[in-house]
């Protein structure tokens, strides 16, 4: 469940760095390979120990910085992080996430109102998604490029079904998506509540809904991190019937 996202990049695209957009390290003990490396817009370890971190950041460090954030189980980004702080210098933010689960249908009652998000309304989604992603991350996703490459991303989800919201009047009341998935979990991203009903439970009932439809018919386990200061978030989860299973760090630039 950690490591969804790359996962579900490599089962997409394979290890070709030009489809893929990144490169991928890898760590071997004993002639096996034990740990990968994604290194694209972000640096993301994979079932990397000790050694395998300590390498890593050591390839990065040498690289010099070109991610925007660097993701992943706690343990090995803070070791990473521990050796690339001194020559990257301090980060915008670094973040402790709870990594939560769940693998059986929601134990609170479902937005009934939720539904994916049709193809032709891209232009409804998209001002909640720059909303979300401003607000989550601090800078906006539309900066550089105009938005073009995050609206070819959100456009993506949509036609692959992996956008859901609430939506009256074309006006985004709820929204979530299914960021990554493989054949064994998916990973929801995004999840926001139009900030006049926030505190109604909606973020609740809302997730719950994407919740059975990624059980339904995604994958057999639905996963998230969140900030561990975002109580009522967290709270909003396990509600929904999330539980931790681990903890996650971003260190973001």
């Amino acid at each position: 469940m950690s490591n969804v996202f790359v996962g579900s990049r490599l089962a997409a695209v394979g290890l070709e760095s030009r489809r893929l957009g990144a490169q991928v390290w890898g760590y071997s003990e004993d002639g096996e390979l034990t740990a990968l490396c994604y290194a694209g817009a972000n640096l993301m370890p994979v079932e990397a120990g000790p050694a395998a971190a300590q390498q890593f950041a050591e390839r990065a460090r040498r690289a010099g910085r070109h991610c925007s954030s660097i993701v992943g189980p706690s343990e090995a980004v803070e070791a990473m992080w521990s050796v690339l702080l001194p020559s990257w210098g301090e980060a915008r933010d670094v973040r402790r996430q709870p990594l939560m689960a769940i693998d059986k249908p929601s134990v609170v009652t479902a937005e009934q109102g939720v539904r994916r998000v049709r193809t032709d309304e891209l232009d409804v989604l998209l001002p909640a998604c720059i909303a979300m992603f401003t607000e989550e991350v601090g800078v906006s996703p539309v900066a550089g490029d105009g938005g073009a490459l995050y609206r070819a991303r959100v456009a993506e989800l949509i036609a692959e079904g992996r956008a859901f919201a609430l939506v009256e009047d074309d006006r985004v009341l709820f929204k979530a998506e299914i960021g990554s998935a493989t054949a064994r979990a998916c990973q929801v991203q995004g999840v926001w509540v139009e900030p006049s009903l926030r505190g109604q439970g909606l973020g609740t009932t809302g997730t719950a809904a994407v919740v059975d439809y990624a059980l339904s018919d995604i994958a057999p386990v639905v996963s998230l991190y969140v900030n561990d200061y975002n109580v009522p978030a967290r709270r909003a989860y396990e509600r929904v019937g999330f539980a931790t299973v681990g903890s996650f760090t971003s260190v973001l630039f």
